[in-house]
């Protein structure tokens, strides 16, 4: 009779530690939906910052905020895209499978991507508008690149 307790602990335990041990991944719908609001926050971001460029006194709070999401957008975004995230899904987005087929180029350029939003972050810390102007432009291509190569608009 004494067994009977210790096995129902044991049973107990490991239970709790398979319960405790299951992490709810992620749907392939989850990861989707974060991903397009990743991007989108990095898009309103750049256009906050064309923005304030193109006026006539630019607000270096605003584009400083602009450039700290965009550098959080950049960090983040090489792990936006597990496999089984993409068009074989089933599901909406504007992911192409390219992404998943030439992962050096996409990695290569998420990389860059990182650099380019740090160089900007720099750039505005200067309050130097010409610098400012230039990097926006050399991050704006990065991001064009990504889009022409691994986006269906």
């Amino acid at each position: 009779m004494k067994r009977a307790p210790v096995a129902i602990g044991v049973a107990l335990v490991a239970i709790g530690s398979a319960i405790a041990g299951e992490s709810a991944s992620p749907s392939a719908q989850d990861v989707i939906d974060a991903r397009q609001s990743g991007f989108k926050k990095m898009g309103a971001a750049m256009k906050a910052i064309s923005e304030q460029l193109k006026s006539g006194t630019p607000d270096l709070a605003k584009m400083t905020a602009a450039a700290q999401a965009i550098g959080v957008g950049a960090r983040e975004q090489p792990t936006w895209f597990p496999a089984g995230t993409g068009p074989e899904s089933g599901l909406q987005t504007d992911a192409l499978p390219h992404i998943w087929k030439d992962t050096s180029k996409f990695t290569a350029l998420s990389g860059q991507l990182g650099t380019e939003a740090s160089g900007f972050t720099a750039a505005v810390t200067t309050g130097d508008l010409a610098a400012i102007r230039s990097q926006f432009k050399v991050l704006s291509d990065v991001c064009s690149t990504c889009h022409k190569s691994f986006r269906a608009d």
